[in-house]
């Protein structure tokens, strides 16, 4: 009876801590938005909360989750919790079942939840326009600047005409929307996995919401606190530069001999070149005749710097450099023209223009073309100075650019070929977690996962999360 009493009491407490900030969460039942094994217990739905943390009584958004456990697990304790990179991509449309034998239920409960804004969210800040853009700017041959600008400018006043407010589509709310599902579900701490931009999501969770986190899993993180735009050219050119080290290590491969050269001579040269290319629209007979440029051709080397496709790298630059352009130009086209299904336009620009973009400085971004003139011009990302003009929302205050301190365990996995998430990113987080460990994959690109040489390094660090881990060759170095 004692118990029952103090538990109740617990749970009042919690839930005036709650009410005292204005608003109460909710749980809108749903049917699971991901095929679930039979077998494991679901409880799946949307979470409620206000748009704007600041205007607790006015409009409120829908972001969908999944959360399942085997039988014998505990309902509330060693709960982790997942959503993907982006911004702006579906956690939960990552995912097409959720099986009972997955390694996601080894350690116990397992929550896909969506951020807000994206595909299953309501609302959903999608903008059809901008994919219409690039089609048009293909289709007439004329600039993408500025047909994206007027795409941008009518997505967003169609938006706020729907009563939307963009500026409230950020890391710092999704972070509170992550803790105020764990409250509401009544968890205990959680084990924060994050890839990509959702690593620097779930440190922003850690620095606003400490007793929310248990530990963090980061693969390939990037923590909003880096001037990524500054760095963008140069993350690019440290992924190639472990290709070219690789060719030249290997002396069988005498294709590739001088290939460093050939490559920044060539992309050097183009600069302000236009090609041409016939081409017919995928699943049509649209026949078109279209302009492409240096950026096509390094989106075919740069979009193949993956854990699948890294090995074939050095023969895309051979076939360019060689003039051999169409069947990769034509991949590029073919996925421009198909259009970023998964890809919800609006709530990418809110996040990037207001933690980014305001952060960034121009001058800066410029310099890393003087030094690398080879990559100068790249299009490195599809949000920049000129769209956030165009999206125009309130800049995230300044601690959004300081450094996440924490003695909390954390694991932190990089590849050394990744062109996004340079190591220099996971070492910088590091810093100022000192039970963090980090392991950098060799020959790995974004994402590597956390397996090698036969060991399994998620499983240590689940089982003994203190525990300084030992790799067993070169392929992993533990820092």
């Amino acid at each position: 009876m004692k118990i029952f009493i103090l538990s109740f009491f617990i749970i009042i407490l919690s839930l005036q801590k709650i009410i005292a900030q204005g608003y109460l969460p909710a749980i809108e039942p749903c049917p699971c938005l991901i095929k679930v094994d039979t077998g494991l217990v679901t409880k799946c739905g949307y979470l409620i909360v206000p748009e704007n943390r600041r205007k607790p009584a006015g409009r409120k958004i829908k972001i969908p989750f999944v959360f399942a456990r085997r039988p014998v697990a505990d309902a509330v304790k060693n709960i982790t919790l997942y959503t993907t990179g982006g911004p702006g991509y579906s956690t939960i449309k990552n995912f097409e079942t959720l099986r009972y034998r997955s390694d996601f239920f080894e350690f116990g409960g397992f929550i896909v939840f969506d951020q807000r804004g994206t595909k299953l969210a309501e609302p959903c800040l999608d903008c059809p326009e901008i994919n219409a853009a690039v089609i048009k700017s293909y289709t007439e041959n004329l600039p993408i600047d500025s047909l994206e600008r007027n795409a941008v400018k009518k997505c967003r006043k169609r938006l706020i005409a729907g009563g939307i407010d963009i500026s409230c589509y950020t890391t710092v709310e999704s972070a509170a929307d992550i803790n105020d599902l764990k409250k509401v579900l009544q968890l205990d701490s959680l084990n924060l996995l994050g890839v990509s931009y959702s690593g620097g999501l779930m440190l922003t969770v850690l620095r606003n919401h400490p007793a929310a986190v248990k530990s963090l899993i980061l693969n390939s993180p990037l923590p909003g606190y880096a001037n990524y735009e500054e760095d963008a050219l140069f993350n690019i050119n440290e992924a190639l530069n472990q290709v070219f080290d690789n060719v030249e290590k290997d002396s069988a491969t005498i294709q590739y001999q001088n290939l460093r050269q050939r490559f920044q001579q060539y992309f050097g040269s183009i600069n302000k070149k236009k090609f041409s290319i016939t081409y017919v629209v995928k699943n049509t007979a649209d026949t078109l005749h279209i302009n492409y440029t240096k950026n096509e051709l390094l989106d075919a080397v740069i979009n193949r710097m993956n854990n699948w496709q890294l090995r074939t790298v050095p023969l895309v630059m051979t076939e360019l450099i060689n003039g051999n352009h169409q069947q990769y130009v034509k991949e590029i086209l073919d996925d421009n023209f198909s259009g970023n299904k998964t890809l919800s336009h609006g709530m990418r620009y809110s996040v990037y223009c207001s933690e980014q973009i305001a952060y960034a400085n121009t001058e800066m971004i410029k310099k890393q073309e003087l030094l690398l003139p080879w990559l100068a011009g790249y299009a490195f990302n599809n949000v920049n100075h000129d769209i956030c003009s165009c999206w125009k929302v309130i800049p995230e205050p300044a601690i959004v650019k300081k450094p996440v301190y924490s003695a909390i365990p954390a694991l932190i996995v990089a590849g050394d070929a990744d062109p996004w998430c340079r190591p220099f990113y996971n070492r910088l987080i590091k810093r100022y977690m000192p039970n963090a460990q980090l392991l950098i994959f060799h020959n790995k690109a974004h994402g590597p996962g956390y397996y090698a040489d036969g060991i399994d390094f998620l499983k240590l660090f689940m089982e003994q999360p203190y525990k300084k881990m030992v790799a067993a060759s070169v392929n992993v170095i533990v820092e």
